[in-house]
């Protein structure tokens, strides 16, 4: 009584500096009078800026993020936020305060069970010093937990539906539902935990033997079954009418047990010389002889002491024996498991943190003052009662408290009271976390039955949650429920550590709760903690449950939507490791072993170029892969919005439905060729930067249409933008054709030349258009095959064969692709060389093999005599003269003196000797160094492709092969 009268004293003097701010930052009580009413969310008039902001355009994943204003500060009006018990002020219109709502709730939990019912079977089995560390670590792990439950209700406002609301808002809607799911079926265990030790307390009184009446009710086990699910309608009954009623009852009922404590402290006082306590008729092992025989009609009594010296010896070391209710062997962990059962109500003022007042400031505060008051009640109950009772007393009569009580029914009254309140705490918890289950709608349609409500309580919950209540009373034995119970909660605290471990980790700048007295050290002493105990309570249990939490996160990973006002942890997490890890990676450490591409490839539009986007994805072999596209806007001034901020949702749902692994970069520009210029420059972070520019072909091929094959955009849950909309962007009437959105030809060679400049690979890509992947990996049996050419056209002999950096890259690309997903083993790589003679052709075949070889690349080597096909190749009379005028004598620049007459031969040798190729893979000359040879240059590549498969002409500038290991 003085405990409470000192708690109860406490809230009306504390010191609330610690929780002060919390008041100002989180409440909308606080701030919500200091301010107007918003008119409607979504109509807001011009800032105070001047700047008009017109969002008809934009799609949904650029509106505002901040749903802590928008909704916890401001809380606009909704039919839920009325269910919930907010005015139209966002103000609850009436809640509990932290005294009722918390400290009551959690005190009367964590005292149910264990006071009364097994303190004498703990410290009877484990001993004194045992049983106090089994305290200090059930308590020390709840204390870790505590810490950190305070520090996350702390951080925001909360709302209904307690642990889980806060973990689901921290750590993300995989996280959290999975997690809810497993505090919602704790809860439920833990209630059924409450009945269950009521029922025995009930027979232990009045069934046969009964301490207050002798066989005033039926034993067994439907008979317990029965008074429990007795109990359970009365709980229900309550839970229906509403946590108000609760509120009211949990004050009345905490004086009770606290009446009856002290009947039992004042016991000790009265009963100071011995006394023999009988044994309860249903312990069979309390009346066995010498020989192991069960002694009927034989009433046998152990000694109460009274505080003793030698009492206290004999109950200082463990003495595990037979527990008479099951018949099992007690061990550390059997009994641990019941010492943490029936201490894990600290989540109970967190479970009603949808009816509070304050919940930020009640949570914190109830809960740490509850967890000692009751720490110190045990601590002393400890020392009390082993001080007390013999050993053999202890063991064997689970109600000794209420034998040696100087009004047995006092503390009979009391377990009635500690018992039904505490199933009735996690009635409600339970009901409270499901309904909120079933509003988030992360389970769908299966849970939307649990969303009725009437006048804010959660009326089908709780029909629900005690329907599973009762199921679980089937078990029966108050022990075997309370290992299933210890694990869960112990899962449970894990969570609740773990998430406070991963947002303090994060760094977030919006991670500072009001409540400080926690660090990551406590979080992972809580979370290793629990999961160190688990697996010593039930290794078997733990690993099932622990297994069934991964399921449900991963099925909820992939089933359910994220809602964009929770955020998730992952994304958090993954962002601190990456910035770690990025600033570790040095570009000065790169080494040519180590190489691959990090390829950026230019898009003026998708439309055309899908067959491309999705073979590059193939060709960067988990490397870099930046999507790189340039707005050219005259004057960008006066849009209200960045064009490249505008047009980004569009091509991430493209990379979306693409399914393709890439990020896309989009600049503003006077021009192309600029914005590619700062594109190639700037994309990228860090060592991760583009190594490989990827551009279109320049010439006048009509362009296609590429959304028309369905085969690019695959199907996708949970989009941010519906496959429509991206469509209708990229192919409709009103997408951007400025004069400056393409290239001309002089630009385009300089653009070239910029890229060489800046010491990166160039590739060129043409005919990509083409490219039908589906029928080309097919499982046809006709070959198909990757065809390489690494011929130096800037010069038309067998010296131009020489592996230098170009010819190397080019085989690496080829070797790369031949390596990735679907191509391999689909496609076969064959290496063309031309030599003059075809004297040395066996010794240029056996150089390439060899070459080969070294390089550790699998390919077939086809060796053409170089000028003898070039000669036999005739010109028809239509290819005489070209539609610009350049005859079969022209020289294109950038070729080495090499005719029109020569480029169109050899290019139909690349078309007969590369029928049959998927993608073909030819060296490009370097651009020519005067202007004014662009537009030649460019003829000459044209003429020099014309006609062939899909095709990369490639210049490589880099080492990008080792033969060394």
């Amino acid at each position: 009584l003085l405990i409470l009268c000192l708690v109860k004293h406490n809230y009306h003097n504390m010191d609330n500096q610690a929780f002060a701010s919390s008041t100002m930052s989180y409440q909308s009580t606080d701030v919500i009078h200091r301010m107007e009413r918003p008119q409607e969310v979504g109509n807001a008039e011009e800032p105070a800026t001047g700047v008009a902001v017109s969002c008809g355009t934009i799609p949904p994943v650029t509106q505002d993020k901040s749903p802590l204003l928008q909704v916890n500060l401001l809380r606009s009006l909704s039919s839920f936020t009325e269910a919930l018990g907010f005015t139209s002020d966002g103000v609850k219109s009436e809640g509990l305060s932290t005294f009722s709502g918390v400290f009551c709730p959690v005190a009367l939990s964590m005292f149910s069970v264990m006071l009364f019912l097994r303190i004498g079977f703990v410290v009877g089995q484990a001993g004194i010093l045992m049983t106090l560390l089994q305290l200090a670590i059930a308590y020390t792990i709840i204390l870790f937990t505590v810490l950190s439950l305070c520090a996350i209700s702390t951080n925001g406002a909360i709302e209904g539906g307690g642990v889980y609301y806060m973990i689901s808002r921290a750590l993300g809607p995989e996280f959290g539902g999975s997690i809810g799911v497993l505090f919602f079926v704790a809860n439920i265990f833990s209630c059924s935990l409450y009945i269950s030790a009521f029922t025995e307390a009930l027979i232990n009184n009045f069934g046969p033997g009964g301490y207050t009446v002798d066989n005033a009710l039926p034993s067994g086990h439907w008979w317990a079954f029965v008074y429990g699910f007795g109990i359970s309608i009365v709980l229900l009954i309550i839970c229906l009418v509403g946590a108000q009623m609760f509120a009211r009852t949990s004050v009345l009922v905490l004086i009770i047990v606290s009446i009856s404590y002290c009947s039992f402290l004042l016991s000790l006082m009265v009963f100071f010389n011995p006394i023999s306590v009988p044994l309860p008729e249903n312990n069979p092992f309390g009346r066995l002889d010498d020989n192991g025989t069960l002694i009927k009609n034989l009433t046998v009594y152990a000694n109460y002491t009274g505080v003793r010296s030698f009492t206290f010896v004999e109950n200082l070391y463990p003495n595990w024996s037979v527990d008479y209710t099951t018949g099992i062997h007690m061990t550390f962990a059997l009994v641990f498991a019941v010492v943490f059962s029936g201490i894990t109500g600290l989540m109970a003022g967190a479970n009603m943190s949808g009816e509070l007042k304050q919940p930020n400031i009640s949570i914190p505060k109830g809960t740490l003052q509850a967890l000692l008051a009751t720490f110190l009640v045990y601590f002393l109950t400890t020392f009390l009662i082993g001080s007390s009772c013999s050993n053999i007393l202890l063991q064997n009569n689970y109600i000794v408290v209420q034998n040696i009580n100087i009004w047995p029914p006092f503390i009979f009254i009391g377990i009635v009271a500690a018992t039904l309140a505490a199933a009735l705490s996690n009635l409600i918890g339970a009901s409270r976390v499901l309904f909120r289950l079933a509003i988030d709608r992360l389970f769908g349609v299966l849970l939307h039955v649990a969303t009725f409500h009437r006048g804010g309580n959660p009326a089908m919950a709780v029909l629900i949650s005690w329907a599973l209540v009762v199921a679980v009373l089937m078990i029966g034995s108050f022990n075997v429920i309370a290992q299933i119970t210890s694990v869960l909660f112990l899962l449970s605290y894990a969570a609740v550590n773990l998430a406070c471990l991963a947002l303090d980790l994060t760094s977030a700048p919006n991670f500072r709760p009001t409540f400080r007295y926690f660090s990551v050290l406590t979080s992972f002493c809580g979370f290793a903690g629990c999961i160190a105990m688990m697996f010593v309570v039930n290794p078997v249990s733990s690993g099932v449950t622990i297994i069934f939490l991964l399921l449900l996160l991963i099925g909820l990973h992939y089933v359910v939507p994220m809602p964009a006002s929770w955020g998730s942890i992952s994304q958090a997490l993954i962002f601190h490791q990456v910035r770690k890890y990025l600033l570790l990676l040095d570009p000065r450490k790169e080494h040519v072993k180590f190489w691959r591409p990090q390829v950026l490839l230019l898009v003026a539009n998708p439309r055309s170029c899908l067959p491309l986007i999705d073979f590059v994805n193939d060709l960067k072999k988990s490397g870099l892969y930046v999507i790189g596209h340039v707005k050219t806007d005259a004057d960008d001034s006066q849009q209200h919005l960045d064009p490249a901020q505008r047009d980004m949702p569009y091509w991430l749902g493209l990379v979306d439905y693409l399914k393709i692994k890439a990020f896309v970069e989009i600049t503003v520009a006077k021009s192309i060729r600029e914005g590619a210029g700062q594109l190639i420059r700037l994309s990228g972070i860090g060592a991760m930067k583009p190594n490989t520019v990827i551009l279109g072909f320049h010439d006048n091929t009509p362009s296609q249409n590429t959304f028309d094959k369905g085969r690019f955009l695959r199907s996708i849950k949970f989009a941010k933008l519906e496959r429509a909309e991206v469509v209708e962007y990229f192919t409709g009437p009103d997408l951007p054709t400025l004069p400056g959105d393409r290239l001309d030809r002089l630009d385009y060679v300089q653009l070239i030349r910029d890229v060489l400049r800046m010491n990166k690979n160039i590739v060129l890509a043409r005919h990509f258009q083409s490219l039908d992947k589906e029928q080309l990996l097919s499982g046809s049996s006709e070959p198909r095959f990757v065809d390489v050419w690494p011929l130096d056209l800037t010069c038309g002999t067998e010296d131009s064969l020489a592996w230098d950096n170009s010819s190397l890259f080019l085989l690496q690309l080829a070797c790369i692709l031949s390596m990735a997903g679907r191509w391999k083993n689909r496609v076969v790589l064959r290496v063309f060389i031309c030599v003059s003679s075809t004297d040395d052709m066996q010794y240029k075949a056996f150089q390439l093999r060899e070459m080969l070889s070294q390089l550790r690349i699998s390919a077939q080597s086809v060796i053409l005599p170089w000028s003898l096909r070039l000669l036999d190749v005739e010109d028809s009379e239509d290819e005489s003269e070209s539609s610009s005028g350049d005859t079969n004598a022209t020289i294109y620049h950038g070729f080495a003196g090499i005719s029109r007459r020569a480029l169109r031969r050899f290019n139909q040798l690349l078309r007969d000797s590369s029928e049959m190729a998927g993608v073909l893979f030819l060296k490009l000359p370097p651009p020519p160094a005067d202007p004014s040879l662009s537009d030649s240059y460019l003829k000459g590549l044209q003429c020099l492709t014309d006609g062939l498969p899909p095709t990369l002409l490639i210049h490589g500038i880099s080492s990008v092969i080792s033969t060394a290991l």
